[in-house]
């Protein structure tokens, strides 16, 4: 890490006062220096989708031409409005008594075209607004440059897949740091580049291309490419705080062998390279390349698959360099876990990222639901993914930027309030016995909002949004109550039926 004395200065003391006692009941705690705040995404809340100067994004376009492929054949045309709402979102914020609001900021609605030659006022006008809002009620902004909703004007052009990308995203960010840079201390390049790269151009997500196993790994390197580029304009040119902080957000199931044998342990650890390891691996590691489970096992399919090159990119000795270290804090969104199986597979023509990693996963029978197929709680996988994440890279500063469940709509929600309380005291338990730097935690997400290819059929929110309504009315569910106390007292409460860690 280039500057790890800057994350602990902005974090403060992080293990002041691990413990508190309220009368005679001691209480688990996080430090006051802890900071607890939720999440959204300007796709899946804002609408608005073609309202004052915004262009056409990769979701506008695929859920107007491919219903189909949504479960229920939803859009974001709408979503929760808050666009228009905005004001009412931070009341809701302020209600909760939350540090940060993490958020993203739609590049189409700056940048209609994708390019810098026309900059929307009006989209700059609105986030500026936003800022203010947060401000004004004492409520920090988390900005996401990226989150998944690239114009479709670049992904005429191959979106992620071209090379040209990362110079346009690079563009994109010297606007966002231009107009916002004197307003935001904390950024993210990326959110999930995984979800955006193997999901959407290796499967049934925006572009929806279902590509084959070359798409998903020009898609990653372009994103590396640009992340590299952006943390170092930003660390040359708009770091002038000590304050000013960029990470990159990655996605982290936890993975588990299927059984105590070699092969599935094998198996584990080459899928957390895989799903996980693909990206910080460039940037937290001293080789700044891929893992090298990655390269090996990628190239040698390739040279079987007859191909004259690996299906794998290589970075240049300069961007080796420009990767290494580009981070201050790395970001983990973290849901469940899965149980990982070494699978043979014959040789196949076509490639895949699945043939690459030759595993198959799993997820136990009794672990409890979601509402969400792939959503097992499973709490004890997130202090295994810290633990992981230390050991791997060193301990590094990281800030949890997405966890929670979904759950059908209604406003008693007690299995929403026991997965934040057992993921809560996972957490607890890898800051306080294993010792692992985390400094926040976030909530996913504030509202209902627009699940991507599940629609509106998975409600995430910790306020109910009625969708049936022409404001869209927000209303809290139980769970807000609950995580309202734990975000201003920082403390768990001393009884809530939950799941053993």
């Amino acid at each position: 890490m280039d500057r790890p004395w800057t994350v602990a200065l902005m974090f403060t003391l992080l293990w002041m006062q691990v413990n508190c006692t309220t009368g005679t009941t001691s209480k688990l705690c996080f430090p006051s220096s802890f900071m607890f705040g939720v999440a959204t995404a300007s796709y899946q809340i804002e609408g608005a989708w073609n309202v004052s100067g915004k262009g056409e994004n990769i979701w506008d376009r695929y859920t107007h031409t491919r219903p189909e492929r949504i479960f229920d054949h939803g859009t974001g045309d709408v979503a929760a409005d808050s666009y228009h709402q905005f004001r009412q979102d931070v009341r809701l914020l302020k209600e909760l008594g939350v540090r940060f609001y993490r958020f993203s900021m739609s590049w189409s609605r700056i940048l209609p075209t994708g390019l810098t030659n026309e900059v929307n006022p009006d989209g700059i006008r609105y986030y500026k607004e936003l800022i203010e809002e947060l401000h004004k009620n004492g409520i920090e902004p988390l900005v996401t440059m990226y989150h998944w909703d690239l114009p479709q004007s670049l992904q005429d052009l191959g979106g992620w897949t071209n090379p040209v990308i990362a110079d346009y995203f690079v563009d994109y960010a010297k606007v966002l740091l231009d107009n916002f840079g004197d307003r935001v201390k904390f950024w993210l390049t990326f959110n999930e580049p995984l979800s955006f790269c193997h999901d959407g151009y290796g499967g049934s997500d925006a572009p929806g291309d279902r590509a084959t196993g070359m798409e998903d790994y020009l898609c990653g390197h372009t994103v590396l490419r640009a992340h590299a580029a952006v943390y170092r304009m930003f660390q040359r040119d708009y770091n002038h705080r000590i304050t000013d902080l960029m990470g990159i957000t990655l996605d982290m199931a936890w993975i588990e062998p299927a059984s105590t044998s070699a092969e599935d342990k094998e198996a584990a650890e080459i899928t957390r390279q895989f799903f996980f390891g693909w990206f910080p691996h460039p940037i937290f590691s001293k080789q700044g390349d891929y893992p090298p489970v990655m390269r090996k096992r990628i190239d040698e399919m390739s040279k079987r698959q007859n191909f004259t090159r690996s299906r794998l990119p290589h970075f240049t000795k300069e961007e080796v360099k420009m990767l290494r270290g580009a981070c201050d804090f790395l970001g983990l969104n973290h849901y469940t876990t899965y149980l990982a199986k070494r699978v043979q597979r014959p040789l196949s023509p076509i490639p895949s990222f699945d043939d690459d990693m030759g595993v198959q996963l799993s997820q136990k029978a009794d672990w409890p639901k979601s509402n969400s197929t792939w959503l097992k709680v499973v709490p004890w996988g997130l202090r295994k993914t810290l633990n992981w994440i230390k050991g791997t890279y060193g301990n590094p500063p990281v800030f949890i930027t997405e966890n929670g469940i979904s759950l059908e709509p209604g406003l008693r929600d007690p299995r929403r309030i026991n997965y934040i309380d057992g993921y809560l005291r996972a957490l607890h338990a890898a800051l306080t016995k294993d010792k692992c730097n985390v400094y926040g935690y976030t909530y996913w997400s504030l509202i209902d909002n627009f699940e991507w290819t599940r629609g509106y059929s998975e409600r995430f929110g910790l306020y109910e949004v009625d969708y049936s309504s022409k404001q869209r009315v927000r209303t809290a569910r139980q769970s807000a109550e609950y995580y309202s106390s734990v975000a201003t007292t920082k403390c768990l409460p001393d009884k809530v039926s939950g799941y053993k860690l």
